[in-house]
Order: C-alpha cells, then sequence, then structure tokens
C-alpha cells in the first residue's frame, strides 16, 4: 500500500513554530519530489512547499517565504515542514502528496498521485 502518513499538527499560538512530519510507506522516496499543500476551511488547496531528488531543489509559495522550511531524510523516508512565524492564515489542513515520478520542484496540483491523510495546524490566540 503506497501510502503518506503527516503528522506534528496542532494548535499553536501565532508566531509560534510546529514542525510537520511525513512518512512514505510502501514505497522509498529516492528522488521523488514531495510536496506539502495545505487546504483551509472554505478555501482551495494550494501548494506550500516542495523539495526535490537533488540538493538545493525547493519551492516555496511567497505567503510561506521566508518562514517555512522543507527537508527530507531519505534513510527515514521523510519529508519535514519547519514552519516559523506562523499565522492565523497558515490555518489548514496540510498534506505532503507526490506525482511519483518528477524529480524536481515544483509539482503541480493537477498531477499529484499520491496524498496522505493530512495533519490539522490551527494557529489561534
Amino acid at each position: 500500500q503506497v501510502q503518506f502518513v503527516e503528522s506534528g499538527g496542532g494548535l499553536v499560538q501565532p508566531g509560534g513554530s510546529l514542525r510537520l512530519s511525513c512518512v512514505a510507506s510502501g514505497f522509498t522516496l529516492d528522488y521523488d519530489a514531495i510536496g506539502w499543500f495545505r487546504q483551509a476551511p472554505g478555501k482551495e488547496r494550494e501548494g506550500v512547499s516542495c523539495i526535490g531528488g537533488s540538493e538545493g531543489d525547493t519551492y516555496y509559495a511567497d505567503s510561506v517565504k521566508g518562514r517555512f522550511t522543507i527537508s527530507r531524510d531519505n534513510r527515514k523516508n521523510t519529508v519535514y515542514l519547519q514552519m516559523n512565524s506562523l499565522k492565523p492564515e497558515d490555518t489548514a489542513v496540510y498534506y505532503c502528496a507526490t506525482d511519483s515520478f518528477s524529480s524536481s520542484c515544483p509539482l503541480h496540483l493537477r498531477n499529484l498521485k499520491v496524498w496522505g491523510q493530512g495533519t490539522l495546524v490551527t494557529v489561534d490566540s
């Protein structure tokens, strides 16, 4: 069974930090590009960040640039998203995903094949 499992979400105050984890099961990440996406209540799903198979190949949405950092540990089959200086508008369910063939960023929503169940991030005072 090919899937992602996200974890690390929760309730945090504005300005706080969280680290999300995405563990791949049923396959190995290798050089696959992996993306983080989010969906806020009543909004469309949007891309947040992406990490490719090559060193330094990353993508960040303008809204999170300078605050979020994506990383990967292939030996643990895991992708991380460090989120700092969180804002209420970051509140969303966060998903990791891949299109199963790309090795570079960015990924495109229409091509994604494997998704996790998501982890809820709530930024509220």
